[in-house]
C-alpha cells in the first residue's frame, strides 16, 4: 500500500525513531510501513492519522496500481 509517512514525517523534521516513539512502535515497523513492506493495522493507522491530523485516505492510498 503506497502512503505518505515518509513526507509526512520530513515535513516535521522527525527521524524514524521519534515517529515510532509517538506512535508507540518500534523504529523498524515505521521503516517497514514507509517502504510499504508492511501495511499498519487499523488501530496504528487511526493513530498515525489522529497524529497528523489528516484523514487516513490522505496518507494511505490502497489502490491498485
Amino acid at each position: 500500500m503506497k502512503n505518505r509517512l515518509r513526507v509526512l514525517r520530513a515535513e516535521r523534521e522527525w527521524s524514524q525513531a521519534e515517529l515510532a516513539g509517538h506512535l508507540e512502535v518500534s523504529r523498524q515497523a515505521v521503516n517497514a510501513i514507509e517502504t510499504g513492506k508492511h501495511d499498519p493495522s487499523l488501530p496504528l493507522a487511526f493513530r498515525i492519522a489522529r497524529l497528523f491530523d489528516m484523514p487516513i485516505e490522505d496518507i494511505f492510498d490502497d489502490s491498485v496500481p
